[in-house]
């Protein structure tokens, strides 16, 4: 099965380390996707925000306060405020921009946590010319549908909630269309009700649709 997306183009089920391998290293530093780089991942996950100057973080959450010694919306926070946050009392926050540019080879998942992070993004991607490592997914399908408007169709994205629902519909036959991306990115199960099985895979593969599945431990 080919896609068209540099992204895909991969012989095997792909290994993604999430957070860049969270449970290794504090999750979204660099060291975590340096560590998950050195045992051989080639594709890494992360989250990003933006500062309210309009700086990109690789981060997960809304907030500071989890994993930080800092407190505050990352969204009313300037980054010259962000870049004294230690994650775990030690390591900085790392801009998108640079860990693109520390692993040129490096693909990437990226999941935009808010609207405004979308422009950022963007224009993170266009500047490091790293659209076609990237692969765009979101629990929005507005979101999704932005990045695709102001990327064009070389970027890659994965299927928005409301697809993933048309897609399982598509499994127990329903009539749909074209769906608009190349990967659906979904967990096994939702709210106890089983999502991923044989059904939903081989519809998705008759699409031409590949299946990513989180989360994997064993």
């Amino acid at each position: 099965m080919t896609s068209g997306f540099p992204f895909l183009d991969w012989p095997a089920p792909i290994p993604f380390a999430h957070r860049g391998g969270a449970s290794e290293a504090p999750e979204n530093t660099m060291p975590a996707f340096e560590h998950a780089v050195r045992l051989g991942y080639r594709y890494i996950e992360t989250d990003v925000h933006a500062t309210s100057d309009g700086v990109l973080l690789a981060f997960h959450d809304d907030v500071l306060d989890r994993v930080t010694d800092g407190r505050g919306r990352i969204d009313g926070l300037p980054w010259s405020a962000v870049q004294r946050a230690k994650v775990n009392g030690r390591e900085p926050i790392p801009l998108l921009e640079d860990l693109l540019g520390t692993f040129p080879d490096i693909r990437v998942n990226i999941d935009p946590k808010h609207d405004r992070a979308v422009p950022a993004l963007a224009a993170v991607l266009r500047k490091c010319d790293a659209v076609g490592r990237v692969c765009i997914g979101a629990f929005s399908d507005r979101r999704l549908s932005r990045v695709r408007a102001l990327l064009g169709p070389e970027v890659c994205t994965s299927l928005g909630p409301l697809n993933i629902a048309t897609l399982r519909g598509a499994s127990y036959g329903l009539p749909v269309g074209r769906l608009p991306s190349p990967c659906a990115q979904v967990p096994t199960g939702t709210r106890g009700v089983r999502l991923v099985d044989r059904r939903f895979v081989t519809t998705a593969h008759a699409r031409g649709i590949k299946v990513h599945v989180w989360t994997i431990d064993d």
